[in-house]
């Protein structure tokens, strides 16, 4: 059995802290999670709070410890922490090693053809693909960019974010909803990537085809102002509420109660752990295919809704049936509730990755699950 188990990224936050407790239950002293550095002011801004747990370490205050801690544990999960001295020493001492990635190529798999990029590449990647070195791919595309430079053959799994989750009781989760007009959700920083305008011209849809519903847009950034100015030149004021961040328990509570989850994303998108929450909270999700957590979290019609691209059309039109189905709105929030309480949740993810640990300690054939964390990961190529 492990005892010693060492993850590490730029810093910790509430999509990684769940995981993280489960760990620290399981492992107790034996889990260290090393901060690399000191969290942005931009995030303090959007709500999220540094924390730091009992098994935290802080590498810019004494980086001489949690380096030590990396180097001599059983098994380390490196996160993006921009410490390939890291990865090479534990290679140098043959000492099983987890890496954990978003998409290398998410601005287009052409980019694979550069010189230079592939260099740096094979220096970060390839060059220990025989090696004890396994690759955990977040998001529903990133395992077919590490393909195309033939970096971890046979050794990608899926793996994701795992932010809190509340475990309810389904029939209360769902009364609390109640009968009342759709409420619909869409939270995230108000960037070109995430696509506000989407949701806003679906909203003017609707209002001009007489079908009565309630927009939420919670957060903020570059692109409020003229997301609020695009409102009032549509005379979308009843329709339309902007919040502002809110914190993450905020933000739950609203999910909680609501009944659309939208998110627009575009393939910029690693994953979006805000899929997930609101997934667990019961809501019916429409999102766009191109975003890796969407795409990994969501089967097409049975526990959520897909579109293509950044298709304003095919977007509004599932908008404008789910708000017009309350009972299909319900069978998918339903079924998106099960996705994260059966698998893709913190709980759940943890055990997994701790058998997966102790097998690859042990040198034994990992046998993995067909579905969830640590699933194969079939290498998916992006529609970009």
């Amino acid at each position: 059995m492990i005892k010693t188990l060492a993850m590490t990224a730029n810093y910790i936050n509430h999509h990684q802290i769940p995981l993280c407790d489960a760990l620290y239950e399981a492992l107790g002293e034996g889990f260290v999670y090393v901060e690399q550095r000191p969290m942005e002011e931009e995030r303090r801004a959007m709500g999220w709070e540094e924390e730091k747990p009992a098994y935290v370490v802080r590498a810019w205050e004494d980086r001489e410890r949690a380096d030590a801690l990396i180097l001599a544990a059983d098994v380390a999960v490196i996160g993006w922490a921009e410490r390939e001295d890291l990865i090479e020493g534990r290679m140098r001492g043959n000492q099983p090693t987890i890496r954990i990635s978003e998409r290398i190529y998410r601005e287009g798999q052409w980019k694979f053809l550069s010189p230079r990029g592939l260099l740096h590449k094979y220096r970060e990647h390839i060059r220990y693909r025989r090696g004890p070195l396994w690759m955990l791919a977040i998001g529903a595309y990133t395992a077919s960019d590490f393909n195309l430079i033939h970096a971890y053959p046979g050794k990608l799994y899926r793996w994701g974010y795992f932010p809190p989750f509340e475990r309810a009781d389904e029939e209360t989760l769902f009364a609390d909803k109640g009968q009342q007009a759709t409420e619909i959700l869409w939270a995230a920083r108000f960037l070109p990537l995430k696509h506000p305008e989407l949701a806003l011209h679906a909203m003017k849809e609707l209002k001009e085809a007489g079908i009565r519903a309630h927009l939420t847009m919670i957060g903020d950034g570059e692109l409020r102002q003229q997301a609020e100015a695009y409102c009032r030149e549509q005379d979308l004021a009843q329709f339309v509420t902007f919040t502002g961040f809110l914190t993450p328990e905020e933000t739950r509570a609203r999910m909680r109660g609501a009944h659309i989850f939208l998110f627009n994303s575009d393939h910029r998108e690693g994953w979006g752990a805000v899929v997930s929450e609101a997934m667990g909270a019961g809501m019916a999700v429409i999102a766009g295919n191109e975003a890796g957590g969407p795409a990994t979290l969501i089967r097409e019609g049975e526990n959520g809704l897909l579109y293509r691209g950044t298709d304003q059309r095919e977007f509004t039109d599932l908008l404008k049936q789910l708000v017009q189905d309350p009972d299909r709105r319900e069978r998918l929030g339903r079924a998106a509730y099960h996705t994260v309480s059966d698998l893709w949740n913190a709980e759940h993810a943890a055990a997994e990755l701790l058998r997966f640990a102790e097998d690859i300690c042990a040198g034994r054939e990992y046998e993995p699950p067909k579905e969830g964390p640590l699933s194969r990961d079939p290498g998916r190529k992006p529609y970009r």
